[in-house]
C-alpha cells in the first residue's frame, strides 16, 4: 500500500530560480513520513510513549524537472525495505500532468529513547508497517 497526498505550491516555496526550492522537498518528505506513521497507527506521540523514535540516517533526492508557482505536487511514498532496526522509504513527486519531477530515498534507524542505541521493532509494531512495504520498487 502507498501513501499519497497533494501539496499546493505557494509563493514562499519558490527560490531565486523561480521554481520550487530544494528545501521544500525536504519539508514534503517530513510530511510524508508523518503521514506514514499516522497511517500505520504509530504517530509520534505514541512512538515516544513506547520509548523509541525513528532517526534519519540518509536522504537522497534526484530532481527530474522543476515545479513552478501554480503547479500542484502529488507525493507518493512507501517502504521499500523494512528490517528489524531500520527502514528505507521511497518517494515519487509528480506534477499535475502526472510527470515525474523528483525521486527520493530516505533511510531511517529506529532508536531507543533512553540509551540512543538501535531499537528492534517488536513483531506487533513491525506488523503495523508491513502493509506499506513494497519491495523492488
Amino acid at each position: 500500500m502507498q501513501i499519497e497526498f497533494t501539496q499546493p505550491i505557494y509563493s514562499f516555496d519558490i527560490d531565486s530560480g523561480q521554481h520550487v526550492s530544494n528545501i521544500v522537498y525536504i519539508n514534503w518528505l517530513e510530511i510524508g513520513r508523518l503521514r506514514l506513521l499516522e497511517a500505520a497507527g504509530m504517530p509520534i506521540p505514541r512512538i515516544k510513549e513506547q520509548g523509541f523514535f525513528p532517526v534519519l540516517t540518509k536522504t537522497e533526492i534526484s530532481y527530474k524537472r522543476p515545479l513552478f508557482l501554480g503547479d500542484e505536487a502529488r507525493i507518493v511514498l512507501w517502504i521499500s525495505e523494512l528490517k528489524r532496526i531500520s527502514a528505507t522509504m521511497m518517494f515519487r513527486f509528480f506534477n499535475q500532468n502526472n510527470d515525474l519531477v523528483a525521486e527520493a530515498t530516505q533511510y531511517a534507524l529506529f532508536v531507543n529513547a533512553s540509551d540512543q542505541r538501535p531499537y528492534k521493532l517488536p513483531p506487533e509494531d513491525r506488523a503495523r508497517f508491513e502493509p506499506y512495504v513494497i519491495e523492488g520498487n
